[in-house]
């Protein structure tokens, strides 16, 4: 489908609010095969311990996403120049049943990875990061740029171990992630319990807690990221609470004093230059949110993700 800013008379015009909305107007795909990167909806939110939503996310960002160019401002990256980019639609879960719906999004990405595509998701709670990384870092652990108000590294709640607030424990101790080269940003919140993210610590994750964010400054940041992670395969996941709730309020665990979306942008713009294999963009919850400003934010992230995204896949060819 034409984008509106190439011009070529009024066949090719297309509005942004015509035609069945796809992440960022990208062309529907039905299988990896067909693509360098993958743009997948995750509509999943059996993870979540209070208040849901987050299901309605893929919609929402998708029908928001319209309003993303082809051309990033300031890198000038067109990240579908030299990458084949489309939108396969949302995994096929099971709204009633997690344990299935966690099955299933596994398989589907590890189809993806067979087929040689890097994902780029929309959640969906938290906890679609584990299946994810089941499907793509399974005997290959990956580093992690991780943004959001919490470690997501707690045990099991109310007798269950795979919930949105531990995904990232599960995955280190599955062997998907390399804790050691593993960042996570803007941690902040009252806690359940004084020692909820003690694994983070002890399993050699670095955790920069909002307070050594603001007090050090983004740049700073932007040094730390590239310590951490170093040249290896790296997974970019982004919960929006990550970002101050006047920027992200649709979401289901909103926590004050976080980063705002221009620090956002920036720490992830830096990412160029890293070897990245994929990412997602999780928590947006449409329902506490009817401006839509919440689901911009997240297309907006998604849209950063995918700049750098794209410009490590032709970097590496």
């Amino acid at each position: 489908m034409a984008d509106d800013d190439t011009g070529g008379g009024a066949i090719a015009y297309r509005p942004r609010f015509m035609e069945i909305p796809s992440f960022m107007r990208y062309p529907i795909v039905d299988a990896p095969g067909e693509v360098d990167i993958a743009l997948i909806g995750v509509p999943f939110d059996l993870g979540t311990t209070n208040r849901p939503g987050a299901r309605h996310g893929p919609r929402q960002v998708r029908d928001m996403s319209s309003l993303i160019r082809r051309t990033h401002h300031v890198s000038l990256i067109t990240p579908g120049e030299h990458c084949r980019i489309g939108d396969m639609g949302d995994v096929p879960v099971n709204p009633l049943d997690a344990a299935a719906s966690l099955a299933i999004i596994e398989k589907f990405y590890a189809g993806v990875r067979a087929a040689g595509a890097a994902p780029l998701s929309v959640g969906g709670d938290h906890l679609v990061a584990l299946p994810i990384l089941r499907g793509i870092a399974k005997g290959a652990p990956v580093g992690m740029v991780h943004f959001d108000a919490h470690c997501d590294t707690s045990g099991a709640f109310m007798g269950v171990e795979e919930h949105h607030g531990t995904p990232f424990r599960l995955a280190v101790e599955e062997g998907l992630l390399d804790p050691k080269r593993v960042i996570q940003i803007g941690i902040r919140g009252s806690l359940t319990d004084k020692e909820i993210w003690k694994f983070s610590h002890e399993s050699g994750m670095r955790v920069v807690y909002i307070e050594e964010f603001f007090e050090r400054g983004v740049d700073w940041v932007i040094e730390e990221i590239a310590r951490v992670v170093g040249d290896g395969p790296t997974y970019v996941s982004f919960d929006v609470d990550g970002l101050d709730p006047v920027y992200a309020p649709g979401t289901g665990t909103p926590e004050a004093g976080g980063f705002s979306m221009f620090e956002a942008q920036k720490m992830i713009r830096s990412l160029q230059g890293l070897h990245l294999v994929g990412g997602d963009v999780v928590e947006v919850s449409p329902p506490f949110d009817p401006s839509g400003n919440t689901a911009l934010n997240a297309a907006t992230v998604m849209f950063e993700i995918l700049c750098v995204l794209a410009d490590s896949i032709v970097s590496r060819r």
